[in-house]
């Protein structure tokens, strides 16, 4: 009997990886030095300690990856890394802008470093104890009354920042639930519509082409739309009402490749958010800044209009141009508390022009396409649709941030993943990034045993002749 051939796949993926997260630390170090020269001309402040910093969790999650996920993706963990580290880059350079001009500002970058920190060891800590993502589908009805209860919290305990109430204030930490639901109602989703999609799929009537489904069957997405208003009503919260629709319609698509779906989803998010847009203040005054962003500078200003933040935005990247005024060499702390927040993609429009909006877009980009690729390569169907429950939940959360921030939708207040200052928003998309490179290890290692084929024996002639 022969043996079978030794896997090597594993082996070739790491050091792929490895190599990339050797370009990942070198281009995060030299944009902290780029800006730090630009603005002082000055070697920045704690350069050693950061260098470390970006090296060991380079390091420690390459070998953590390679311990509990050796055929995982190459490339989702140094994307991940890459964005991550992006995200502190900016955010020096923005604390020494705010520190500059405001008296009393607070430097945010060295509590992102902790939570990235803390976000890195999170993703370890998942690929150690989730050892088959299968595991989740057990606990799919727990999972969803966690996400309700995550997701309906802030409405009687958030606190009321900023217009919207999605923070939770713990002690002297403020918790946001909904970077957190996106992840649960994915596994929700995926486990419910695994048992469920035939129903979904082969029954209703058909009309003008399409089959629509029957009305038994539109009582889930008709629950999800009404707790997405009830969302957006009590915590005036567009953008997680966004993400926790959108990705149950698009899991819904996938799960029963009905356009009907779509159509459905569509009609009642339209009516859905015109009905609130119009009678909620909060959002209302959102819609209002983005018809006319410019109406915030008028002597007779609209009703509704109470910021300026989408007009600001629309200056930044004016200013920015096509190539950026360079890293460190712009004005964007004239944005305010935003520059912090969803506006941090502002700072990367002025510095690094439209070209540099467009490089971290297709980050974003190869990130959600490598997770819709293993999704195509899973062989259960729960890892399917969990990786593109995953993966729906990142592209979504990213369009209605950028969407918001250039002004092609209202804007909705979320943080940008791993770019924006955020612990939870961070810790969440480790998490995130954690199952991917989960379903990604599982998908592979079962492409690769079933690629070797069958074990092969040999009949000798002594067994011939007994």
């Amino acid at each position: 009997m022969r043996g079978l051939k030794p896997l090597t796949t594993a082996g070739a993926r790491r050091r792929t990886e490895a190599l990339l997260l050797v370009l990942v630390v070198g281009v995060t170090v030299a944009g902290h030095i780029s800006a730090s020269l630009a603005m002082s001309d000055a070697l920045p402040p704690g350069l050693t300690g950061f260098v470390i910093s970006m090296s060991l969790l380079a390091l420690v999650g390459h070998l953590a990856v390679r311990r509990f996920a050796a055929y995982a993706d190459p490339l989702i963990f140094p994307l991940a890394l890459l964005l991550t580290g992006m995200g502190l880059v900016l955010l020096h350079r923005l604390d020494q802008g705010y520190i500059d001009r405001f008296k009393g500002a607070v430097a945010n970058a060295p509590g992102q470093l902790m939570w990235s920190v803390v976000g890195v060891a999170a993703c370890i800590a998942v690929l150690g104890i989730l050892r088959d993502h299968r595991l989740l589908q057990r606990f799919i009805y727990i999972t969803m009354v966690l996400a309700l209860v995550a997701l309906i919290a802030p409405a009687f305990f958030g606190a009321d920042t900023y217009g919207a109430k999605r923070w939770i204030i713990i002690g002297g930490l403020s918790v946001q639930p909904g970077e957190f639901v996106k992840i649960m109602i994915a596994v929700f989703f995926a486990g419910y519509l695994v048992v469920h999609r035939d129903s979904l799929a082969l029954s209703g009537r058909k009309f003008m082409g399409m089959r629509l489904p029957p009305m038994r069957q539109l009582g889930p997405i008709v629950t999800v739309w009404i707790v997405s208003l009830l969302v957006l009503v009590f915590e005036r919260d567009l953008g997680t009402s966004l993400i926790f629709f959108g990705v149950f319609v698009v899991m819904l698509y996938v799960a029963t490749e009905r356009t009907s779906w779509i159509v459905c989803g569509l009609v009642l998010a339209s009516a859905g958010a015109f009905v609130v847009g119009s009678t909620e203040p909060h959002v209302k005054g959102r819609v209002a800044a983005w018809l006319d962003p410019l109406s915030y500078y008028w002597k007779e200003r609209p009703p509704g209009v109470v910021s300026d933040q989408s007009a600001q935005a629309l200056f930044s990247f004016g200013t920015g141009g096509v190539s950026g005024t360079g890293l460190g060499m712009g004005h964007p702390e004239l944005i305010g508390f935003a520059g912090r927040s969803d506006f941090i993609l502002t700072t990367v429009g002025e510095e690094l022009g439209l070209a540099g909006v467009m490089a971290v877009l297709v980050l974003y980009a190869l990130l959600v396409q490598r997770g819709l690729r293993m999704a195509l390569g899973a062989r259960d169907p729960f890892g399917k649709l969990l990786a593109v429950g995953l993966s729906s939940a990142l592209a979504l959360q990213v369009f209605v941030v950028a969407g918001g921030v250039t002004g092609l939708i209202p804007l909705t207040g979320k943080a940008l993943p791993f770019l924006a200052a955020g612990g939870s928003s961070l810790l969440a998309n480790w998490i995130m990034i954690a199952l991917l490179l989960r379903i990604s290890d599982s998908a592979e290692r079962q492409r690769e045993a079933d690629s070797l084929g069958p074990v092969e024996t040999t009949i000798t002639p002594a067994v011939v002749r007994q």
